[in-house]
């Protein structure tokens, strides 16, 4: 992999990630950009103690342009967007309507190919390991700000997830505090921990999923399986098998087999609802511990924690969506229409051929 760092014309980092080495990125944003002026704000609720990013300013953003004006298709002569260059393999650059930023963190955009009509189970696995180790290393270079205190590397694909650009990418958010799903699961760990004089939670939940009838599929260094207590129609997480904290610590043999798992279970998900539909709308979501102090979690410490993949759909069958109504939104307590031993026997049952 070879990184090349350079700037938009309005003082946005962008980083090229190369898989040839010879590659020479000089290309100049010829935009006529002013600096980005951002209003983002964390407001913290006293009633529930999260966090609520305030930011005005994305009222502005780009919203669901012509394939022909695409701001994350390479420039092409007179036509310039996002990427100055003329051709990719993996772009990340500043958000220019981030949702956090300054001292409120970071949010970055990554572009897995320069090809608008693909998607990520289209990669191949050189690409997608590429895009693996551009997660890695954004991970290891944004959780050295100092207002940085969790990394989140993320994919929304489809339009019914809310996506507003339909090329093939993903975002990065640094948050300046532990989200609240994370600190769940650390209380959760920090419980188990106690409770069992020193077990891990993760361990204890791969360990009664393997045992179980939710796995959906099994290679020597990734487990992916339908959780016992899904929220989603159909979701999945997907474990390595030796438990690391974060991205940085995955060692070379989970890396290197890492595309070939993640990508069938895409191309798994693409086949669910049949040949008819639309691709499947999802969500990918990889979950790290937080780089910040712990103290708040009796006992738990970084290494406690466990990286994971989770991945899931919005759509509940063909044409019909899960909405979050009165009891999810209202109440945050999940209503699941499918049964996860279900969705993990249909998973298993569209696997390729």
């Amino acid at each position: 992999m070879k990184k090349t760092s350079t700037r938009l014309a309005d003082g946005r980092e962008l980083i090229y990630y190369d898989l040839r080495d010879d590659r020479v990125r000089d290309a100049v944003d010829r935009r006529p950009l002013e600096r980005t002026v951002t209003t983002s704000e964390v407001r913290r609720d006293p009633l529930l103690g999260d966090s609520v990013a305030i930011a005005s300013h994305r009222q502005g953003r780009t919203y669901h342009p012509p394939a022909d004006e695409c701001p994350l298709c390479p420039s092409q002569g007179e036509r310039l967007s996002e990427i100055p260059d003329s051709s990719y393999d993996v772009v990340v650059f500043e958000n220019r309507f981030p949702s956090l930023a300054g001292d409120s963190g970071r949010c970055e955009v990554v572009c897995f190919t320069s090809d608008h009509n693909a998607s990520f189970a289209d990669l191949t696995e050189e690409q997608a390991r590429l895009v693996l180790d551009a997660w890695t290393d954004r991970t290891s270079e944004l959780s050295h700000l100092p207002s940085v205190e969790q990394v989140f590397c993320f994919e929304n694909r489809g339009a019914e997830i809310g996506v507003t650009l339909g090329h093939p990418h993903g975002q990065i958010y640094a948050y300046p505090f532990t989200t609240p799903r994370t600190a769940l699961m650390l209380r959760q760990a920090a419980q188990h921990k106690e409770a069992t004089g020193g077990g891990n939670l993760f361990d204890a939940v791969l360990e009664r999923e393997l045992a179980d009838e939710r796995v959906v599929l099994a290679s020597e260094h990734w487990v992916a399986f339908v959780p016992y207590a899904a929220h989603w129609p159909y979701e999945v997480h997907l474990y390595p098998r030796r438990r690391v904290p974060d991205l940085l610590g995955l060692d070379e043999d989970a890396r290197s087999e890492f595309p070939q798992v993640y990508l069938e279970l895409l191309k798994r998900f693409d086949r669910i609802f049949g040949e008819g539909d639309s691709p499947t709308p999802y969500i990918a979501a990889w979950h790290q511990a937080p780089f910040g102090a712990l103290e708040e979690f009796d006992g738990v410490v970084r290494d406690d924690f466990a990286l994971h993949l989770e991945l899931f759909t919005i759509r509940r069958t063909s044409g019909k969506l899960k909405f979050l109504a009165g009891s999810e939104s209202g109440m945050s307590v999940f209503i699941n229409d499918v049964p996860p031993e279900r969705a993990a026997e249909r998973l298993r049952e569209v696997a390729s051929s």
